[in-house]
């Protein structure tokens, strides 16, 4: 066979059947994409009239009807806009994908205008196919002594075009359906579907049924406008009541005037808000409006705790709201809904590529007409200037958060506790956020008051200098802490210490200790807070996070001899060990600064740490012990209990003793398992009857 060169041929028959069934994800977008070239249609002939290359009727109302027809199964889509002429019927509809919008971009590029052209391509029209076996289209053009053109087509390569009779300026489309896309001509379902994707479109939207009963509303005279159909003039006398008087006389007083109305043809409702409240200057809207704006797009009754109105020209347009929602739940168990729109036209939600995962927490619209879309005006082409977009709105909420922190400090606070899951799963998945938060993060204490992380620094460091050595007397924490590590082997740890707490319930033993020796501790109980912390400690050396439980620190016991305790801890450890039946058991005595403490349990931070994220990532089937760091039991050797079972280790009751106390150390730290907690109540009962015959 001989050589060959040439070149692929793509023609209307091959690509055609690939439009109808790929080229859009939802069948029901067509709506989307008719109602959109309407819109353009009305936006071209309002830019030529700016022009002076048209004039407008002085009656003139931009409008697009859809009429629903379930008897006839068509849809039939209206706009009064410029029209086409046979030639550009040619040009736009029979050959694919030629861009009316961009070729009327080009041609007009200098000369201004106020409103956007919608289009980026000319395949929406072709859309109407994926649920029609038939369209056709009746258009008449805005220029002179143009006549009406009417094209119809099977769904096929195959179009028929002629002269029409359309004498209005406009173009009207007509889809006749296939039997599996019936309900798009059902009233509700039209409905249903504009609100989706047309809510705000700049063009008013009027939805009606072919052959519907005529409706009528009544109306007061005063109220009367030019385009009403008026069907019967109504009058209403007065309403008169008899009335008695003081004297005890009555007589006759009106309680309702006279009235003149009008029953007139109902007036069409339009579907959409053309003046959506993104599209409008921050200073033109109130409270009220915002509220308003929110509970009618997100049905949300309960109210956003504030908002963000982003309102940008250069170097790419972009406008929109973001509401933060109140959100006092699990980080994990948050959705929130961000609306994008091109030039009021939507896209869809949470567009990931333009909102960073972590505001996808929120609730809000986002209208950019840079956007790059795909042909399908469905998804983003790969672009790094939808990059730009997403910094800028990260960065444009870091704003809005760092402002409130430093003139807003009251509703800051208010707020921190419902909205410090999103800002932290913000730090976690954003550097630049999280550097640019990072010192207008929020800690609550255990006294309920709220700190910066730089303040809690600061209140640490006066914390240290107010340690006291066992004569009551201050002494310097930072040689205390040095020769703790020299006399161990042990390098020492200069990183300043920020205690905390994740349950104030389950832990209230050891707040207590810290709230006597003066100590404070901030308050971590979210989900999300375990990465957190460990994301913090990771990008700053200076300081380290540690559970009130992890470890008991200088501040909460006093010298004691080491002889003393050593005797004293192998004793007990012994007899923990045995009463408990753990030979692994860690046991450790201590002199607390507080007598009344028998016990404490306590946990290596790293080892807890380790256990939790284990947990959070259905790690069950690992054993904890691997990643070291066991529990430990700490006993006060100042305390009266445990003085006694070290003198009378070979009591009758000392087991019993042993094992209550490691219980109710346990308790202090974390819900026993059901079996200890029957144990655990049954021992106690027996406590309690021992006492009981002692009396």
């Amino acid at each position: 066979m001989e050589n060959k060169r040439g070149s692929l041929s793509i023609t209307s028959e091959n690509i055609f059947p690939v439009i109808k069934k790929w080229l859009y994800s939802d069948h029901d977008i067509f709506y989307r994409e008719l109602i959109s070239n309407g819109c353009d249609a009305i936006t071209k002939l309002k830019k030529l009239d700016m022009m002076g290359e048209y004039e407008l009727p002085e009656d003139y109302k931009a409008k697009i009807q859809v009429i629903v027809s379930p008897e006839d199964k068509t849809l039939t889509f209206i706009d009064n806009g410029l029209g086409m002429t046979a030639e550009e019927v040619e040009e736009y509809i029979n050959q694919i994908a030629f861009s009316g919008a961009t070729d009327f971009l080009e041609k007009y590029k200098d000369k201004a205008s106020e409103e956007q052209i919608i289009g980026h391509f000319g395949l929406g029209f072709y859309s109407a196919f994926m649920v029609a076996d038939e369209v056709h289209i009746d258009t008449l053009s805005y220029k002179e002594s143009a006549k009406a053109v009417h094209w119809e087509c099977d769904g096929g390569t195959e179009f028929e075009m002629g002269d029409g009779d359309k004498t209005e300026v406009g173009t009207k489309i007509t889809l006749f359906l296939n039997e599996d896309c019936l309900e798009f001509a059902n009233e509700y379902r039209a409905r249903e579907v504009i609100e989706k994707y047309c809510s705000f479109m700049p063009t008013e939207i009027y939805l009606s049924k072919k052959d519907a009963p005529e409706e009528y509303e009544t109306i007061d005279v005063a109220d009367k406008r030019d385009t009403d159909t008026v069907i019967e003039e109504i009058h209403t006398d007065a309403k008169m009541e008899e009335k008695e008087k003081e004297d005890g006389s009555k007589e006759m007083v009106e309680v309702e005037p006279a009235k003149d109305q009008l029953k007139i043809v109902k007036r069409p409702v339009p579907l959409n808000d053309t003046n959506p409240l993104w599209t409008k200057n921050p200073s033109e809207c109130t409270d009220e409006d915002y509220i308003a704006f929110y509970r009618k797009v997100f049905m949300d009754y309960k109210e956003p705790l504030f908002w963000i109105h982003l309102n940008m020209d250069y170097p790419f347009n972009l406008k929109g709201i973001l509401y933060f929602p109140k959100i006092n739940t699990e980080y994990d168990s948050i959705e929130g809904t961000i609306k994008l729109y091109n030039n009021q036209v939507f896209i869809a939600d949470n567009i990931k590529e333009v909102i960073p995962e972590f505001l996808m927490l929120l609730k809000g619209v986002i209208d950019c007409p840079d956007l790059p879309l795909n042909v399908s005006r469905s998804a983003l082409q790969n672009d790094g200037f939808v990059t730009k977009i997403s910094e800028y709105i990260t960065k444009k909420v870091a704003d809005k958060l760092i402002g409130m922190c430093k003139t807003d400090k009251e509703n800051y606070e208010k707020y921190w506790d419902d909205i410090s899951p999103f800002i932290k799963f913000g730090c976690l998945k954003d550097n630049k956020f999280c550097d640019k938060m990072n010192d207008y993060i929020l800690f609550k204490d255990i006294d309920g008051k709220y700190t910066t992380l730089p303040e809690l620094l600061v209140a640490e460091e006066k914390t240290e200098e107010k340690a006291t050595d066992e004569n009551g007397e201050t002494v310097d924490v930072e040689e205390v802490k040095e020769d703790a590590g020299a006399a161990e082997g042990e390098p020492e740890d200069k990183r300043k210490t920020i205690f905390y707490v994740t349950d104030m319930q389950q832990q209230s033993q050891y707040i207590n200790l810290f709230r006597e020796q003066g100590m404070n501790a901030v308050v971590l109980d979210h989900t999300i807070d375990n990465s957190f912390i460990t994301q913090l400690e990771q990008r700053n050396q200076d300081y380290k996070f540690l559970r009130i439980d992890a470890d008991l620190t200088e501040n909460l016991v006093e010298e004691a001899s080491e002889e003393d305790l050593k005797a004293a801890q192998d004793a007990l450890s012994a007899l923990f060990k045995k009463a408990c039946g753990k030979d692994n058991l860690t046991v450790k005595v201590e002199k607390f600064k507080n007598k009344d403490i028998s016990s404490m349990l306590t946990v290596s931070e790293e080892s807890r740490r380790m256990q939790e994220m284990m947990k959070m990532y259905n790690m069950y089937g690992m054993d904890p012990s691997m990643f070291g760091g066991d529990e430990t039991l700490v006993l006060n050797v100042d305390n009266d209990l445990v003085k006694y079972m070290f003198e009378h280790a070979d009591g009758e009751n000392v087991e019993m003793f042993a094992q209550q106390l490691y219980d109710l150390a346990c308790l202090a730290n974390k819900p026993l398992a059901p079996e200890a907690m029957t144990a655990f109540v049954a021992r106690s009962n027996k406590i309690m009857m021992l006492l009981a015959q002692d009396k």
